[in-house]
């Protein structure tokens, strides 16, 4: 007889799907700091349709995108939902995770029950017009975040993912080191390696912002793999000694500067003549880090309206400045003289390609790329992991928590 419930770490037989679950919920009522967003709460299992495969999940990454989705802002992930159709009135969050595939749907290929396996939290319609007519995958108007615009996350017992998500988990690592770097892994390796001509290539000057983070960390590591030059961003001394302790150069500590955000009018000839002393002189702390007066031939953002200015400026002529987030504001401004008379490219990057997943699962399993598991969480214990990430008290690295696994 298979329950309809089992407690966590608990499971029917491989191939059985029991009724209920537990899930670390957020309700609309609940908006607000994550710490007091998410509950543990019983839900119904999700069905497993055709090319689906249900996942026993082990552990789960923690990303910011989670923070939005507690704070309900800057999108109301439930309400944006309801509006597509959907009938649930919670969220279950999460787009990392590592896992024991528990039972499949008809028609899947790849993986079968009792493989593990993580996933890539980038989810698309494979019969979408523009994936027919040859786009790639992860470019489709159809392609949407799993556990953040898409519902039922890794935050549960139980998650189903599409067939072509899942990739072979790291042999050497274990459950919580494998669940808490794909999200920010495969996205730095599409930010670095996707965009042809420019891919970093050996003795590049690489400019990374939040080097410390969970994307930054991996950044770094990505950038010396293939021979580059990182130099990070950072917020404090031990910050920046950690990203050295990954081979950057060196670090700039953004305290040291105050000309963050919005550009003044270009009319306004004081205030950017103001602007440019802060950037100029944030330049030569890079050529100071660097060793040398060279730009970043490659910038890699996520920071948004307070960095991009200053990125678009110290790129190199006919470099590119590769953004895949806006963590301080979507309103970045840019002085279009330096974008087309220096012939730079602005480039937007989201989540990465089934290809660029597996690469980069690679390298990690070859002891290449370190995750950076820098704190495992338990499992009531994921609004402090995302009130911590809110206020940019994490620990450095990639944060993971524990579901199934009991270490």
């Amino acid at each position: 007889m298979i329950k309809d419930l089992y407690d966590l770490g608990d499971a029917p037989e491989l191939g059985a799907v029991p009724k209920r679950m537990y899930a670390s919920v957020i309700r609309r009522e609940r908006y607000g700091e994550p710490v007091d967003a998410f509950r543990t709460e019983v839900v119904d299992v999700p069905p497993v349709r055709p090319g689906q495969v249900l996942v026993k999940v082990m552990a789960a990454g923690v990303n910011y995108n989670n923070v939005w989705a507690a704070l309900g802002s800057p999108l109301d992930v439930i309400t944006a939902r309801q509006k597509q159709g959907a009938t649930e009135d919670f969220h279950i969050g999460g787009s990392d995770l590592s896992g024991v595939v528990w039972a499949v749907g008809e028609n899947v290929r790849g993986v079968k029950p009792g493989d593990e396996v993580v996933v890539l939290a980038a989810r698309w319609d494979e019969s979408a017009e523009d994936v027919r007519l040859g786009a790639e995958p992860v470019t489709s108007a159809s392609q949407r975040v799993w556990g953040y615009e898409e519902n039922y996350g890794s935050f549960a017992q139980f998650a189903v993912v599409d067939d072509y998500m899942c990739h072979p988990k790291p042999a050497r690592l274990s459950w919580a080191a494998s669940a808490c770097y794909m999200a920010t892994a495969a996205t730095a390796y599409r930010q670095l390696f996707g965009w042809q001509p420019h891919t970093v290539r050996p003795g590049d000057p690489v400019l990374v912002w939040g080097g410390a983070g969970g994307l930054g960390s991996i950044a770094i590591q990505l950038v010396r793999h293939v021979g580059g030059i990182p130099v990070a961003v950072v917020s404090s001394q031990e910050r920046g000694e950690f990203c050295v302790g990954l081979g950057a150069e060196g670090w700039i500590d953004r305290r040291d500067f105050d000309h963050w955000g919005r550009l003044p009018d270009a009319s306004d000839e004081a205030a950017m003549a103001k602007w440019l002393s802060g950037a100029r002189a944030f330049g030569r702390r890079f050529w100071e880090v660097l060793g040398e007066r060279r730009a970043p031939r490659i910038v890699l953002e996520h920071s948004g309206a307070d960095t991009i200015p200053t990125s678009l400026y110290l790129c190199d002529n006919a470099g590119m400045v590769v953004i895949c987030g806006g963590t301080t504001g979507y309103n970045g401004d840019v002085d279009l003289r330096f974008l087309w008379m220096r012939q730079k490219r602005l480039q937007g990057s989201h989540v990465a390609s089934l290809r660029e997943a597996r690469e980069v699962t690679r390298l990690i399993d070859q002891g290449a790329v370190d995750p950076c598991l820098s704190r495992t969480f338990g499992f009531e214990e994921i609004g402090l992991a995302h009130q911590l990430l809110h206020e940019n008290r994490h620990p450095a690295g990639n944060m993971a928590v524990l579901v199934n696994a009991s270490e």
